[in-house]
């Protein structure tokens, strides 16, 4: 005979989605997704010059608009993962590559 479940014993979508193991690679790929949308929300003075494409094994790829800016934004990559790792709470980015 089949167990019935009580309507307590029911989880939410979300509950199931942010919790079970086997959507932990979904679970990345929505940060990951997150991290490039929000980027101009995150660093709107570099909208112009900067884009973020992907991100791929916690490592931030931008494109960035001439060697100038690209070179200038090198020295700066420790500071642009930090600021996004605080915007979202949690180490999230450990290195930025420019395209």
């Amino acid at each position: 005979m089949a167990k019935q479940r009580s309507h307590s014993s029911f989880r939410t979508i979300e509950d199931v989605l942010s919790k079970e193991k086997e959507f932990l690679k979904f679970r990345e790929s929505i940060k990951n997704y997150n991290i490039v949308d929000e980027f101009s929300k995150i660093f709107p003075e570099l909208s112009e010059i900067a884009k973020a494409v992907k991100v791929d094994k916690k490592v931030l790829f931008l494109s960035v608009e001439n060697s100038v800016w690209k070179s200038e934004l090198n020295f700066r990559k420790n500071l642009v993962a930090e600021k996004i790792n605080i915007y979202f709470g949690e180490e999230i980015i450990k290195s930025v590559k420019f395209l």
